[in-house]
């Protein structure tokens, strides 16, 4: 097996009593040859989330921009699975608008979101752990495809990646057979509490270990990429989950991959540290500017509006900054004031260009701050022409 010079092999191939071979990958960490130039990376990484991370903290009212960050992550991840629920269907959904998507994949990415948000409330009891896992991928098939495969279950049978239709003989990837399942699940449990390294680097490495493992029949995938964040979380470099890590897998999604196959392949930890670690970065980067516009939106429509004789127009621009729908009649029902005093605060913000009416419906008329949505779906720039570190 031909190696870089600074690769360090992660694991072996065993032949099974069935008879193919499966891959078991070694006990992290790996040995690490922090050079020049991936110190540099993780330096600009650091740095990036860092600035992140303090507007997190300086945020006037973070649940209402944490909100669909969390969402947008939940998209992106559930897309690398083949779902095509997009983000303005999702917050369309949310506010009680009916979107000709596919309910199923609505469902997905909205599992994604409870399990992401259990995860964040039981890190306040409970270490991330395999029992915080179990729980996790719970709450992510709960009713969905795939849902028949054991939620909140380590498999007890052997499964493999590969296309479509592709049997054990001839998958790309085989992992740890289940009679060795405990042992590795066990390993990588202990690395979750070691602190040797720096959280980016140890979030790298325990997100490629998971996905080695793939210890459920399905949603290996979405449950790895969410570890990232409450990782990062857990060891206090992320206050809140507003770095949306999957949408730069995603836009890269040939090389998310291929840097984690070389790893199991050639022992290529350099160069998957250096992909992670510049997505990091640039999805800092992205999310920090986000989030400066749609404070700047946000503070800029409270300004106008603060010397009006009612408070319901103000609630009304709170309530958008975590969903850009509205629904006259939703409004009603969780503000607990009239119809006609919210159509008033809506038309007060339709005349000041915050709000506009879209669809046809005349019963449940549907508004949207257009502005706070194009934030959030406005792609972002996350190819190597973006500044990545060489």
């Amino acid at each position: 097996m031909k190696t870089s010079k600074n690769a360090v092999l992660s694991g072996r191939w065993v032949k099974t009593l069935e008879g193919h071979r499966a891959y078991e990958p070694f006990a992290l960490p790996p040995e690490i040859v922090w050079d020049a130039r991936l110190v540099r990376i993780l330096s600009q990484a650091d740095r990036s989330l860092g600035r992140l991370a303090g507007e997190g903290r300086r945020l006037p009212n973070p649940h209402v921009l944490i909100r669909p960050f969390v969402r947008r992550e939940a998209v992106y991840s559930s897309k690398i699975e083949g779902t095509q629920a997009t983000l303005g269907e999702l917050l369309a959904a949310e506010a009680g608008i009916a979107t000709e998507r596919s309910p199923e994949d609505l469902r997905e990415v909205g599992n994604y979101v409870a399990a992401l948000e259990h995860g964040m409330r039981r890190l306040k009891t409970l270490p991330l752990s395999l029992r915080l896992v179990r729980e996790l991928h719970e709450k992510l098939m709960d009713g969905v495809r795939g849902g028949h495969a054991t939620p909140g279950e380590f498999r007890r049978t052997q499964n493999w990646i590969g296309r479509p239709g592709c049997t054990l003989v001839d998958a790309s990837y085989v992992p740890p057979p289940p009679d060795a399942l405990g042992r590795h699940l066990g390993d990588w449990e202990k690395f979750l509490h070691d602190e040797s390294l720096p959280p980016l680097a140890h979030a790298a490495l325990m997100h490629y270990q998971f996905e080695a493992i793939h210890p459920f029949l399905d949603g290996n995938g979405r449950v790895g990429r969410l570890l990232i964040t409450l990782c990062l979380h857990a060891r206090g470099v992320l206050p809140e989950p507003i770095l949306y890590l999957s949408a730069f897998f995603e836009a890269t999604r040939d090389d998310y991959y291929g840097s984690l196959r070389a790893v199991t392949e050639r022992g290529e930890w350099t160069g998957w540290l250096e992909y992670f670690l510049n997505g990091v970065a640039r999805q800092s980067e992205d999310a920090l500017g986000r989030a400066e516009r749609l404070n700047r939106h946000l503070a800029k429509w409270r300004g106008d509006f603060a010397g009006g004789g009612s408070k319901v127009p103000l609630q009304l621009i709170d309530l958008i900054g975590a969903n850009p729908f509205l629904m006259p009649r939703e409004v009603e029902r969780r503000l607990g004031v009239s119809y006609n005093t919210v159509m008033r605060a809506i038309e007060a913000l339709e005349s000041g260009g915050v709000l506009e009416k879209v669809g046809d419906g005349k019963r449940d008329r549907v508004f949207c701050a257009r502005k706070i949505l194009d934030v959030l779906e406005g792609p972002a720039r996350l190819t190597p022409e973006a500044g990545w570190v060489r």
